[in-house]
């Protein structure tokens, strides 16, 4: 990555259509994004990593002529990750595109979610998480909570059967425990400390909608509105007879599955 002075960088006029003014850093280029030149940039609204695909705010490299922007762990990854503490058996290896896998995304060995662009993968085995994920380590401390927080094993007997202190629900991914209250909170919850979401104000990532639940309510919509249709055309009455149909169909399918259930 090539990086220029902080003094031409200053001297440039950057826009952003956003209303507070943000602080501006170094340049640099990056390979994922070779064709314009990304600024440091401070900028307290939400924005999805074009990297790793993930949210972030606060600190970012961006583009100044397209919407290109970059965490900054993500900007600056390194090549190989040696030893690291949620992996120390095999060297990590990082990759800008995502592991290809079936109909879904693979997902991450850390926080359960979906990994969609750069990430970190072991050659060895299976593991692999996203770079905000190889920020945390084995123990960290949050100012959510006062005591220090150790990571729990990944046995699946942690990823369902805790609450979190942070969200309040249960989820698939690693956890981490207090030992002296027991308090419990998801790394998936505990990275937003790291992204620049909760020094911003933003208490979480939202939550993208899944293409099969889009899709199924897209398939829905299609098949009330021909319904409607078909019954505008062939009249009142006989629209009566087809809803009456499809409704006596539907308890006919019912009291068949209770027989076989039975």
């Amino acid at each position: 990555m090539k990086r220029s002075s902080s003094m031409e960088i200053r001297n440039k006029l950057i826009e952003f259509p956003t209303s507070p003014q943000p602080a501006f850093g170094e340049e640099i280029t990056h390979y994922s994004h070779s064709k314009h030149p990304l600024t440091e940039v401070t900028i307290s609204e939400l924005f999805r990593c074009s990297g790793c695909k993930e949210y972030g705010a606060g600190k970012r490299f961006a583009c100044q002529q397209c919407d290109f922007q970059l965490h900054e762990f993500c900007a600056v990854s390194p090549p190989l990750l040696q030893s690291h503490p949620l992996h120390g058996q095999h060297q990590l290896v990082f990759h800008s595109k995502p592991k290809p896998g079936g109909i879904s995304w693979p997902r991450c060995d850390v926080c359960g979610k979906s990994t969609k662009g750069f990430t970190f993968r072991c050659r060895a085995c299976n593991f692999q998480m996203h770079p905000c994920c190889a920020m945390l380590s084995t123990e960290i401390n949050l100012p959510v909570h006062p005591h220090n927080l150790k990571l729990l094993p990944p046995a699946g007997e942690h990823g369902l059967g805790n609450t979190c202190g942070e969200c309040k629900k249960k989820r698939s991914g690693r956890m981490y425990r207090c030992s002296v209250c027991d308090y419990h909170i998801h790394a998936v919850c505990a990275k937003n400390h790291i992204n620049g979401l909760q020094a911003n104000g933003i208490n979480a990532a939202p939550e993208r909608p899944s293409a099969l639940g889009t899709a199924a309510r897209f398939a829905s919509q299609v098949v009330i509105e021909f319904v409607g249709g078909l019954i505008e055309g062939l009249g009142e009455g006989m629209g009566e007879v087809i809803v009456q149909n499809i409704a006596r169909g539907r308890c006919t399918s019912i009291r068949r599955r209770r027989r076989v259930s039975e």
